[in-house]
C-alpha cells in the first residue's frame, strides 16, 4: 500500500490510501484515525480494511500532501555510506568513518513532500542529499541482520538537506547542520514494505532545475538497510515511526561548491516509492514585539 497523510482546503489531516492519481480517504476504518505513526504496529490487522476501504475520494492533485510520519520520536541519519561519495567526500577533505557513523536530524527539521526549502541567512552552503529512508513498524532492539526486515512498515524518499559549513566547521557533531527547520522534506507517501521487492537495488536521482546531479542505485551501499538496523538495536529501542535515512550517492553539491540557491527547484525520486519536488525559498523571520530582548 502507499499510505498518505493529507489535507483539503486546511482542513484537519487525513490518512488516504494512494491509488494511482487518486486518494482514497481511510481515516474512518476502525482503528485508523489521523495519524499515521499509531497505526503502524497495525498494519498488518488493519492492512485488508484499509486496502478495501471505498471512503471519500480525491484527486491527488486537489490535496495537499503533508509529511506521512510528521511525529517520530527519532530520525536519524547515517553518513557516507555510499561508495563513490565516501571517495568525494575524501576529496572535499572529510574524513572516512571507519564504522557506521549516524548522526540526528532533529524532528522540527521535517516538511512535507512539497514543502519549501528555507536558505538561512547564515549560510550559503546549502547542499542536496537523496536519500532512501526507512520507517520502523514495530519496537524492536537487538535485532539481528537476517530479521531486520521484519521491523520495517515502510519506505519514504528523503531529502537530507545539508548546511555544510555548519555541519563540518560551526559544530563538533553534525546536528546542527542537519537540523534547520525545513531541512528533511520526506514523503510523498509511506509505502509499505510488501510492495518494494528489494530496497538494495532501487534507483535513486535527484535533479535540480531538471539538471541531473545524483543518479545512483542502493546497491552501492557500504552497509545494507539490514546492517544499518541490527548496528543500531545494539545501542537502543527504535520505536515505530521512527525514521532512518540511509545515506546518500555521489554527486552533492560541496565537492564542486555546485550549492542550492534561491529559486532552485530539487526533485529527489526514488524507483517505486514516488517523488518529492521542494523549492529553495530565502529565509524571513518574522520577529514578535518583545522577542530576543533583554528582560
Amino acid at each position: 500500500m502507499k499510505l498518505a497523510r493529507f489535507t483539503v482546503d486546511g482542513s484537519e489531516p487525513r490518512i488516504g490510501r494512494v491509488d494511482g492519481d487518486v486518494l482514497v480517504d481511510v481515516s474512518d476504518v476502525p482503528g485508523v484515525g489521523t495519524s499515521l505513526r499509531a497505526i503502524l504496529p497495525h498494519l498488518d490487522a488493519l492492512g485488508p480494511a484499509i486496502r478495501t476501504c471505498e471512503g471519500v475520494t480525491h484527486a491527488l492533485a486537489d490535496v495537499e500532501l503533508l509529511p506521512p510520519i510528521d511525529d517520530p520520536q527519532k530520525y536519524l541519519g547515517i553518513g557516507m555510506n555510499y561508495k563513490e561519495h565516501a571517495e568525494e567526500a575524501r576529496a572535499a577533505g572529510i574524513p572516512i568513518p571507519t564504522s557506521q557513523l549516524w548522526f540526528n536530524k532533529q524532528v522540527t527539521c521535517i516538511t512535507g513532500p512539497y514543502g519549501d526549502i528555507v536558505k538561512p541567512d547564515v549560510s550559503d552552503e546549502l547542499d542536496y542529499e537523496i536519500e532512501l529512508a526507512v520507517v520502523i513498524g514495530r519496537e524492536c532492539k537487538h535485532v539481528p541482520v537476517e530479521d531486520a526486515r521484519s521491523v520495517i512498515a515502510g519506505y519514504l524518499v528523503a531529502n537530507d538537506v545539508s548546511v555544510r559549513d555548519w555541519l563540518q566547521k560551526r559544530s563538533p557533531t553534525f546536528t546542527l547542520g542537519k537540523s534547520f527547520d525545513t531541512h528533511g522534506p520526506i514523503g510523498p507517501w509511506l509505502t509499505t514494505d510488501d510492495e518494494i521487492a528489494d530496497p538494495l537495488d532501487l534507483r535513486m536521482t535527484l535533479t535540480v532545475n531538471s539538471e541531473v546531479r545524483q543518479d545512483w542505485r542502493t546497491d552501492d551501499m557500504i552497509s545494507d538497510v539490514y546492517e544499518q538496523i541490527a548496528y543500531l538495536t545494539q545501542v537502543f529501542t527504535l520505536k515505530p515511526g521512527d525514521i532512518l535515512a540511509t545515506g546518500t550517492p555521489a554527486g552533492i553539491g560541496a565537492p564542486t561548491r555546485n550549492f542550492l540557491e534561491v529559486g532552485d527547484v530539487v526533485r529527489a525520486e526514488i524507483e517505486g516509492l514516488g517523488a518529492i519536488e521542494n523549492r529553495v525559498v530565502p529565509e524571513r523571520r518574522v520577529e514578535e514585539p518583545g522577542v530576543g530582548e533583554h528582560r
